[in-house]
Formats: structure tokens, sequence, C-alpha cells
């Protein structure tokens, strides 16, 4: 065997037996869970959640870093580029990993080639909701309102570019109808002027008017999911409205940087997937709007293709780019 060859998987050898090494060890000090959005967001709640009972399985605490901006662009490019060894992990959404990817002109990051999907947590539809007084009160009856009236009908929705957003654009396209997209700061205003009957319909996710709908205050019409939502079980799907295949679900996971060792990931996986398991962090979930999604590292590789291709469609069809 000619010398350089044996030099090199030599090195190759020591790598391999390090990175063993370092995984049996694992955890050996505090873990970083990076969540790309502002403290007090759904998915700052949701990253709370399992950073707490990781700390507790993983026998280190695991401490959320907030790094808000852009849509989460700016804390997933810093994940990115952290070292692979377990010990930075990044909370992601539907936005962050099928969205932005496309939506931006420069994210700074591939979620598939410089992140290893470690598991998804839970998902949240896209609802259709609207005011009671809405003279608009299923999917059919909007589908039917818009093609009776294109550009007339309006609908809410978070700022452009969010799953909410491209949510109503999905919905304009597969229905064949036009209706007007009226843009609000985010989906806390958006369910105040929903409330006062300021905009009659609404995409949105259910946590920021989940105590409404369930008062009655607000109505569910349906939901933009495979299924329907455990919470709201008496509303239908897309599908059962009268619109079949539309679907806007927003994903919750964790990726860690590409390179991270899999006996690493296998355990941050397992760890995570007995805590959606347990009925304290389900109720919690529910109480957050969500379903709880376990997956395994390679089904959620697969959500992440499979997300980014419907969106980054839709994306460029629209002409939707961010700088």
């Amino acid at each position: 065997m000619p010398p350089l060859l044996r030099r090199a998987l030599a090195v190759a050898c020591v790598c391999a037996v390090g990175f063993a090494a370092r995984a049996q060890d694992y955890p050996a000090r505090p873990i970083t869970l990076m969540v790309p959005f502002p403290a007090g967001g759904g998915v700052d709640v949701v990253g709370r959640i399992v950073a707490e009972k990781l700390s507790a399985a993983l026998g280190q605490q695991v401490i959320i870093d907030n790094r808000g901006g852009a849509a989460g662009v700016i804390g997933t490019r810093v994940a990115a580029k952290a070292a692979p060894d377990g010990y930075t992990l990044v909370m992601t959404t539907t936005g962050t990993v099928a969205i932005n990817p496309t939506l931006y002109v420069n994210p700074g990051y591939d979620p598939l080639k410089d992140f290893v999907p470690v598991g998804l947590i839970s998902s949240t539809p896209i609802v259709l909701m609207s005011h009671p007084s809405s003279r608009v009160q299923s999917l059919a009856e909007l589908i039917a309102t818009a093609r009776k009236e294109p550009g007339k009908l309006d609908v809410g929705t978070p700022p452009a570019g969010t799953s909410s957003h491209l949510a109503a654009e999905l919905l304009k396209a597969e229905a064949g109808i036009n209706f007007t997209i009226v843009t609000y700061k985010g989906t806390g205003p958006l369910t105040t002027d929903l409330l006062g009957g300021h905009i009659p319909l609404a995409l949105n996710v259910l946590a920021p008017a989940m105590s409404n709908l369930q008062s009655g205050n607000l109505r569910a019409l349906a939901v933009a999911a495979a299924a329907r939502s455990s919470l709201f079980p008496n509303v239908p799907t897309a599908t059962e409205a009268g619109l079949p295949g539309f679907e806007a679900v927003l994903h919750y996971g964790i990726l860690a940087p590409a390179g991270t060792p899999r006996a690493i990931v296998e355990r941050i996986n397992k760890e995570l997937r007995a805590a959606i398991g347990s009925a304290e962090v389900k109720a919690r979930i529910a109480s957050d709007g969500g379903d709880p999604l376990p997956s395994t590292p390679e089904e959620f590789g697969a959500d992440i293709a499979r997300e980014g291709a419907k969106w980054s469609a839709l994306i460029r069809k629209l002409g939707l780019r961010v700088e």
C-alpha cells in the first residue's frame, strides 16, 4: 500500500475513533438549541418545551439561544456554521427550511446540505377562519364568491412570504380563483382585525386565535391539512370542504449542522420522540395549537425535500424574492 494512502487511512481511522468516543460520551456539557425567532413566539414556545425534556433526558442543560431576524434566516445561518459536534442544534419551521431558501436571494444556508435532520416535533395547520358576521362561512362559499366576484373578497394573512400568505396564494392557484390578499405585520394584528370584523376572512395559524375560535367569537371553516386537527375535530379538512389536495401545514423540527455524528443524531432523536410521546408534552403542544409529529431523521429529511419542492415552485411562479 502506498505510504500516502496508508497515512490517509490512518487519519480516517483516528477520526472515526474520535467521533465514536465523542458520541459515546455525549453530552458532556450544555447544549445550545438555537431558536431563530424572538422569545415568546410559537417557535420559541415549542423549543422551550422540548429543551426542558431533553435537558432531563440527556443529563445536560439545553439552553435556548434566540437569534431572531429575517423570518428565521439569521439564526439558521449562524447554526449552519456551528461545529458539528451535537452541542448546537436549531429549531426549524416549514418556513425556514422549505420557504426561505427560495424566497431569499441569499439565505446563506441549504437545509439539505448544511444540516442533518434530527426529528420533527409537531405540526399546526393553516386554518381558514372567519368573523361570524362574514357572508362567507365555508371554503365552498369562498370559492363560489371569488369566482362570481373576482378580486372583491378580502382575505387577511400575516406578512408576504410567510406560510399563511403562501397558503392564500396556493388556494388561489389550486382553486382557480381570485381574491384580494390583505397582509398584516403579524398573526396578532391579523387576529385582532378579524375579531373586530375589519377583515371578514383570514388564513392563519391556530395559536393566536385559539381562545376566540373555542369561544365562538371566530369560526374555523377548514384546516389545510391531510387530517382534521385534534383541537377542532368538527372542522373539516380542505379536501372534505371542497378543495381536494389543498394542504398548507407548518411543521416544527430540529436540525443539527452537517457532519454531526450519526450516533449523536440518533441519541437526540430517541429522546425527542420519547418526549413528544409523553402526555404532558402532547398537552403543551396542543395548548400552542399543534399536534405532535414524531419522526425518524429520514422522515424529517423527506418532509423537508417534499415541502421545499412544493413551496419553491409556487414562489418561483409568483416571482417572490427577498434581498
